[in-house]
């Protein structure tokens, strides 16, 4: 996979995703709790971005939070998903996102299961499953 920056117009993403992925990984949306397509999956697999298909996260470090969304404890590669602060909503949170694209994928909370201790809190609009 090419670690070139890729960079589309608004216009171009709106034609390659669904209303929903665009909603999601080009504004910063969420989808509602126990309602995407990944949140109790246990299919093995890699976790591609939805964007641009970067790699981003494998199923063998996914776990059941109980948030009722895609939970990881890390991902494939950290160069791989680029993390910022968000203060959007009244909260200071850790966005994370695709570090070739952009999009937006979730956030990462320091409340996760060994060995990192991190929960990657992930939107299923933001992912493709290749299954294994």
């Amino acid at each position: 996979m090419s670690t070139e920056k890729i960079t589309r117009s608004e216009d171009d993403w709106r034609a390659r995703l669904t209303p929903e992925q665009y909603r999601i990984a080009r504004e910063k949306g969420t989808e509602r709790a126990f309602t995407g397509a990944y949140w109790d999956t246990k299919t093995p697999g890699t976790y591609r971005c939805v964007c641009c298909g970067q790699p981003l996260f494998s199923s063998e470090t996914k776990y059941e939070s109980g948030t009722g969304w895609p939970s990881f404890f890390a991902p494939i590669d950290e160069a791989n998903v680029a993390t910022e602060t968000d203060r959007s909503h009244g909260m200071v949170r850790t966005e994370a996102t695709c570090s070739r694209c952009d999009a937006h994928l979730g956030h990462v909370f320091p409340d996760g299961p060994a060995p990192t201790g991190q929960r990657y809190c992930l939107n299923s609009g933001s992912l493709t499953l290749d299954e294994t």
